[in-house]
């Protein structure tokens, strides 16, 4: 990571890359097709594979074998309560007040009665002891998620532009990439040279901003699990690598084949996989945060790779 100097930021070529030996020609159609994600894309990667699935056509068109997701959102039960847990497991809380949200709550942290006083105490005491906990990746420092407003800096002048405040990624951050990223994005010049359509970016003033999570556009969230996608994949027999999260996969009944073991990279363990029925792999990425390939790229690539070929993690 090079500190930002006024000038528009460039990429580094990534020799992890799970996308480096593909190419867009049709003869390739034929090759076996995985449908990929992380984070908020687990709730749309099983959808979509699905939908080819059920699609007579496409199914006929693409070889469809599988799909892979990196610590999914996958039910927004499943995912909220499975923080408490983890955030016991990673000592972030005590056990004492594990046990006592685990009683007061009946082990419910998410849709929680205002009355129940008990219960409420427990998770604002939880909220205060993580509120800054980089919840992405703990070990790390915690860092502002966004920068709000990249326009002061670029009509400003090049000794402001270097000048961050305290409630902007610093650097050193891992997330002062979403900075760098969002000044080139921001760049009249990358915009042009990307066939931006005009008054698809916000305006401000003659600079036009691109936002890196835009949580004001007009998007439905009307798909509160996946849970039932993920045992229809599984049923028609399709395989699955689901990586960094597991409380939900129990809840699909799947008849365990290989039990948890270390997956070795470099004569290191790099994370532990379990193996479920039907081709389900389930893996973990030791010392990775919410995005594995962005902290641990080349054991990442490495599971992939190996999954990819159908060989053991």
């Amino acid at each position: 990571m090079v500190e930002y100097n006024g000038s528009l930021p460039t990429f580094f070529l990534n020799q992890y890359a799970w996308t480096k030996w593909l190419q867009s020609h049709t003869k390739f159609i034929s090759n076996p097709l995985y449908i990929a994600g992380d984070s908020y894309s687990g709730m749309i990667v099983p959808i979509i594979t699905q939908a080819i699935s059920d699609d007579i056509e496409a199914k006929r068109v693409l070889n469809l074998k599988g799909y892979l997701l990196g610590n999914p959102f996958t039910d927004a039960k499943f995912d909220g309560n499975s923080k408490i847990i983890y955030y016991n497991r990673m000592a972030l809380i005590s056990d004492e007040l594990y046990e006592s949200a685990k009683s007061n709550c009946k082990q419910e942290y998410i849709d929680v009665e205002i009355s129940n006083r008990m219960c409420v105490k427990d998770l604002q005491t939880i909220s205060e002891c993580t509120a800054h906990i980089n919840t992405m990746r703990i070990l790390e420092p915690y860092c502002p998620s966004e920068l709000p407003d990249v326009r002061k800096y670029l009509l400003g002048t090049h000794e402001d532009s270097l000048h961050l405040s305290d409630g902007y990624p610093q650097f050193g951050c891992r997330n002062y990439y979403c900075y760098l990223c969002k000044v080139w994005a921001t760049d009249i010049s990358v915009q042009k040279a990307l066939h931006i359509r005009k008054g698809t970016i916000k305006e401000w003033g003659t600079i036009k901003e691109w936002v890196r999570c835009n949580k004001s556009m007009d998007y439905d969230y009307d798909v509160a699990s996946v849970v039932s996608y993920h045992l229809c994949l599984n049923t028609r027999g399709y395989r699955a690598l689901i990586y960094r999260t597991e409380s939900w996969i129990k809840s699909l009944n799947l008849s365990i084949v290989d039990d948890w073991r270390p997956w070795i990279v470099d004569g290191q363990v790099a994370g532990y996989s379990r193996e479920y029925g039907n081709n389900f792999t389930f893996a973990t990425v030791k010392g990775a945060g919410h995005t594995a390939p962005e902290y641990k790229p080349k054991e990442s690539f490495s599971m992939f790779k190996r999954w990819i070929s159908q060989k053991p993690l």
